[in-house]
């Protein structure tokens, strides 16, 4: 019994290392993987992000900050409708800041209304609403600066309002978000705090 198992093991091992390496990175984020480690896998649709190569094909440069207009179940299942044609890398939920990853950094996102900026960019949503403060809470701010931080160490993004941007920032937009109740000196003071670089 004790050498069938270890035989059985050896055979999938040696399955394994015939499979292709990209196909070995696609199971492995199935099962679980994220960019970020206190994120939590939640994937988008395939058909709401583009694969790519990311930072080798396009640099990454920014962070881009959201707010949902949306609760985060509802914004979580619009990322898995393949209809809706829309998707962030992450997702903060306002009580406690739980992140989810739906999107792998790698990918492009289409999160920002500009192909360009999605191209060059990590994409933030936030659960609430623009005008209704309460949704942004310290979990929230706390939880999406150490996102932020780690973000712009692994790329080399200086942590400024030049590079962490608002959705309403973005060029051609017609967006408002995060709005004029998302704090962005102390989110900026956070994210500074946080980092490592």
């Amino acid at each position: 019994m004790h050498r069938r198992r270890i035989l059985q093991g050896a055979a999938a091992t040696a399955a394994a290392a015939l499979i292709p390496a990209s196909a070995r990175a696609a199971a492995s984020t199935a099962a679980g993987d994220t960019d970020y480690p206190l994120a939590h896998w939640t994937p988008a649709s395939t058909s709401n992000c583009t694969a790519s190569t990311r930072p080798s094909s396009y640099p990454i440069q920014y962070v881009i900050i959201h707010v949902t207009q949306e609760t985060f179940p509802n914004t979580i299942g619009i990322f898995q409708n393949p209809a809706k044609q829309v998707s962030a890398h992450y997702v903060v939920r306002s009580a406690d800041g739980y992140v989810a990853q739906c999107v792998r950094e790698q990918n492009i996102a289409w999160h920002a209304g500009n192909w360009d900026y999605n191209t060059r960019s990590i994409g933030i949503e936030h659960e609430g609403w623009v005008d209704q403060p309460s949704y942004f809470t310290n979990a929230m701010y706390e939880k999406s600066a150490l996102l932020t931080a780690s973000v712009c160490d692994r790329y080399s993004i200086p942590k400024d309002r030049a590079h962490i941007l608002g959705h309403a920032q973005v060029p051609g937009t017609d967006h408002t978000d995060p709005g004029p109740n998302w704090d962005w000196v102390r989110y900026i003071r956070l994210v500074n705090l946080y980092g490592t670089g």
